[in-house]
């Protein structure tokens, strides 16, 4: 997986946590500044305007385009309801064409045969999602608040935004999760495993409501199976010419902390997060490879008196740092560098760069190059 270190580390044990809540457009903010608020909490509320509906009127009524505007019977400018009729074609070989949607018929165009339907706002609400205090509220769009709170910073995600309360199902990194420790204690849940999951077990979470999943990895096999896509999926260790699919259309919300394959999760998250067992957490899910990067984010509120410092930590890359490695080869594995040499080493690959020198868990010392090591500590 194509990922460059920010060099803000994967784990934080304690930091001050700003989530920023806002609406698609300014509306209505229901908090005020310095006020407490609770996971569940509505802090604004507003509208959404989804795009146009253009309905080819011609082709549904067989028509040619003057006709079919002329056939148009809804009012235009006018409000008309799902499945009212907008246009019809009488005689023998009768047609009628029916508005998907709520909203107002803005324009047919006799040119070209099409009408325009411009869908009524959606109303949405917007929760708090974690339990902290707003801190701003910018332009009656924004609500921005702060919690101290621990801090997992992942490689990829799928699904939307969402908080629950963690379960931790496997007592191992390297353990994956299985369809047998799902049940109906997982309801509204977000599971944690190690190195992946079954296709059938993603079914099962599903059928029991759950809202999240937390693991080290996901083959490309249980994707195309869970989601039923028939194409190969482009992303295989080694490759740098694809996109994530984060736009999927996910029941469940997955963070995968390592990336694609079958790769535990490092030990530094999996123990935090194992230390945080039934514990409200909050998933921001958005994943962009692309600039601006953007990793998906967990966040676990932590009590008022906890020592948070104000700015997440950023470690320096120095000897005796310990790193997790991001190269597919060793995907999930924990390391201390060894060396830092300031002129540029000939790697495994045959290429010189910018190298450290890595001595793994294993008594084994390895070269890569910089960019494939991240510092935790």
């Amino acid at each position: 997986m194509l990922y460059v270190p920010d060099g803000v580390p994967p784990v934080i044990k304690s930091t001050v946590a700003r989530l920023d809540r806002t609406l698609p457009q300014p509306g209505e903010i229901l908090v005020r500044q310095g006020g407490r608020v609770e996971p569940d909490d509505i802090v604004a509320r507003g509208q959404k305007h989804n795009p146009p509906y253009m309905i080819n009127l011609a082709q549904a009524l067989a028509l040619p385009p003057d006709q079919a505007a002329r056939a148009v019977v809804a009012p235009i400018g006018q409000p008309v309801n799902a499945g009212a009729v907008l246009a019809r074609r009488r005689g023998l070989l009768s047609r009628r064409v029916l508005s998907p949607v709520n909203g107002i018929l803005y324009a047919v165009d006799p040119a070209t045969g099409y009408a325009i339907l411009q869908p009524e706002p959606q109303q949405i609400t917007v929760t708090a999602g974690i339990r902290g205090i707003v801190m701003e509220i910018i332009d009656q769009q924004r609500v921005v608040i702060e919690t101290p709170a621990a801090q997992i910073f992942g490689i990829a995600s799928l699904g939307n935004d969402c908080y629950g309360v963690t379960r931790l199902l496997t007592l191992d990194p390297g353990e994956p999760i299985t369809e047998a420790m799902i049940d109906a204690q997982s309801m509204y849940a977000v599971l944690i495993g190690g190195s992946g999951i079954s296709a059938a077990a993603l079914r099962k979470a599903v059928e029991n409501q759950v809202r999240g999943i937390i693991i080290g990895s996901i083959s490309e096999s249980v994707l195309r199976e869970f989601f039923q896509w028939t194409k190969r999926l482009p992303f295989l260790p080694g490759l740098r010419n694809w996109q994530w699919v984060s736009q999927t259309d996910s029941p469940l919300t997955i963070v995968l902390t390592e990336g694609i394959g079958s790769a535990p999760m490092a030990t530094p998250l999996f123990e935090l997060l194992a230390g945080n067992d039934r514990r409200e957490v909050y998933i921001e899910s958005s994943t962009s490879l692309r600039h601006p990067h953007r990793r998906p984010r967990v966040i676990i509120p932590l009590s008022r008196s906890s020592n948070a410092s104000l700015e997440p930590p950023r470690p320096p890359l120095r000897i005796g740092a310990t790193v997790r490695l991001l190269d597919h080869d060793h995907l999930g594995r924990i390391g201390r560098v060894r060396s830092l040499p300031a002129l540029p080493q000939r790697i495994p690959t045959g290429i010189r760069t910018a190298a450290v020198e890595v001595l793994l868990d294993s008594g084994e010392a390895i070269w890569l190059p910089r960019s494939c090591v991240e510092v935790i500590a």
